[in-house]
């Protein structure tokens, strides 16, 4: 029988379900921006409050914190209350924490709106996801996911290139404003053209599901669903404890511990580049530029990487941008106060090329190393647990500037969270499901 979901996935992509694609990538780019604007406005927060580094690296782990919270809370949402109504609600949290984090009068006040906003942030990216995938024809679905997730780093770089220029006459506090107007403007563009998908619709059978499913079959000029197929047997969802049974624990422990101590390296660059280099006595906008080019650096390694992946699979390239994120971390914390700008921008960049690789590296082997009854659980969790580890990445970061260890130790410490991830995936047997 025809269902809503095969008359998506075998039909033509109209104009407006680009449309909605598209916005998936505005809402991650947003995403990107979003929880990179606390690393943008760093020295501006340590200038004004004067703060010491370990206290600004709890500031700029909040965010992150709220993301692992807003993965568990919100992320389960999309599949019960739907994924337009959880993406407006996420939208609506970012932008109250980024508006409200403008009237902050200290760190902790900052850090509570920080951890509102990484709530926000935490729960979007499952739900566009789900979108990208259920509103594209099958002919076009590899496409689309793939030009939605290139948007997290495209709005580290565009919010950097603003951010350049804000920051030149403008106080930090700016950083945040234009984050929430950027949020705020999501909303009415999430109203008008992305509808809920008609394969949420016909799962979960609300009061009205089939007029709904035909009212977006129209705006797509698809052919209108006559009748919901019957349901099939009820089956009982695979649990938490599923992906810690035997034949599945070894695959969860080393892609989650895999993927937690490479996001400690990841974020190390990305929280931290603009303090230190403001540090070197570089003004706050010049150093907003460095991470602008560590983004395009990592949009750049993301994109080259999937390519080397189709042709030598999934193990092999991940370990080889493991260990050039451990090179090219560490050599980002070689260079000195006499180091250019220019120098600062191609170290930054060329760590994140790797460092971005590697992320996309394990996305993949969460999709090869889970089978497919339990691949969302496996998946979430190993985000979840891994999402802490970029938690904790600013704050060990902090703690170690202040054992004076000088940026050459700190970064060599926190590049071996690539080479433990190396370790762990180098002794697995990653064989798709």
């Amino acid at each position: 029988m025809t269902t809503a979901r095969s008359i998506i996935e075998q039909g033509r992509m109209h104009p407006l379900q680009w449309v909605a694609v598209i916005i998936t990538i505005g809402l991650n780019a947003l995403d990107g921006f979003d929880i990179l604007a606390s690393a943008f406005a760093a020295p501006g927060i340590a200038g004004e409050w004067h703060i010491s580094r370990e206290a600004l690296g709890l500031v700029l782990s909040m965010e992150l914190w709220g993301m692992v919270a807003g993965s568990i809370v919100l992320g389960g949402l999309t599949d019960l209350a739907g994924r337009r109504r959880t993406i407006l609600l996420c939208i609506t949290v970012m932008a109250l924490g980024m508006a409200m984090a403008t009237t902050a009068t200290g760190p902790e006040s900052l850090s509570v709106w920080r951890l509102v906003t990484g709530f926000g942030i935490g729960g979007m990216l499952t739900s566009i996801n789900a979108v990208a995938a259920e509103l594209s024809s099958l002919k076009h679905r590899s496409l689309a996911m793939a030009i939605m997730v290139i948007g997290y780093p495209l709005g580290g770089v565009i919010g950097g290139l603003v951010v350049q220029q804000l920051l030149k006459g403008e106080s930090w506090r700016a950083v945040f404003m234009l984050g929430a107007i950027a949020s705020a403007v999501f909303i009415p563009l999430v109203v008008l053209f992305v509808p809920e998908t008609p394969a949420f619709l016909e799962q979960k059978r609300p009061a009205g599901a089939l007029a709904a499913i035909n009212r977006t079959f129209a705006r797509f000029r698809l052919p209108a669903l006559a009748a919901l197929a019957p349901r099939g047997p009820e089956t009982v969802r695979p649990g938490l404890l599923d992906i810690v049974k035997p034949g599945l624990i070894g695959t969860t422990t080393v892609l989650t511990l895999g993927y937690f101590f490479h996001a400690i390296s990841f974020y190390f660059i990305l929280k931290w580049a603009p303090k230190i280099i403001a540090d070197f006595g570089h003004s706050p906008s010049e150093a907003a530029g460095v991470l602008t080019s560590a983004n395009i650096g990592g949009a750049i390694g993301g994109a080259v990487f999937g390519v080397f992946m189709q042709r030598f699979g999934i193990k092999r390239p991940t370990l080889v941008v493991l260990l050039g994120s451990v090179i090219g971390i560490t050599l980002f914390g070689s260079h000195d106060k006499g180091s250019t700008l220019l120098i600062w921008s191609i170290a930054a960049s060329l760590g994140m090329v790797f460092a971005n690789a590697a992320i996309v590296g394990f996305y993949a082997s969460f999709a090869a190393g889970f089978p497919t009854h339990v691949r969302g659980t496996g998946t979430g969790f190993a985000l979840g647990i891994g999402r802490l580890g970029g938690a904790l990445s600013p704050i060990l970061a902090g703690y170690l500037f202040k054992a004076q260890l000088g940026l050459q130790g700190v970064a060599m410490v926190m590049a071996c969270g690539s080479l433990v991830a190396f370790g762990l995936l180098a002794r697995f047997n990653l064989r798709p499901r």
